[in-house]
């Protein structure tokens, strides 16, 4: 069973909800859960995407190896 969490939603945030809620034919509840999955999975790529660019930048100072950026935008 799901667990339940309260949350207090600013009055015109509660209203926005509402009108969206009937416009697409689905519940408020339904679209909190869309937007907070999103939200979860987006962070969580980010997360991803940061801890593999200071692995990089770790590496890079560890070898030396690297692309100067002048060289990368000339096409070298």
């Amino acid at each position: 069973m799901a667990a339940t969490t309260t949350i207090r939603l600013p009055p015109e945030l509660q209203a926005r909800l509402g009108v969206l809620a009937r416009q697409t034919g689905r519940s408020a509840h339904s679209l909190i859960i869309e937007a907070v999955e999103r939200h979860a999975d987006h962070e969580e790529q980010m997360q991803t995407q940061v801890r593999e660019a200071l692995a990089a930048d770790a590496d890079i100072e560890q070898t030396g190896e690297g692309y100067k950026a002048a060289d990368v935008h000339a096409g070298r």
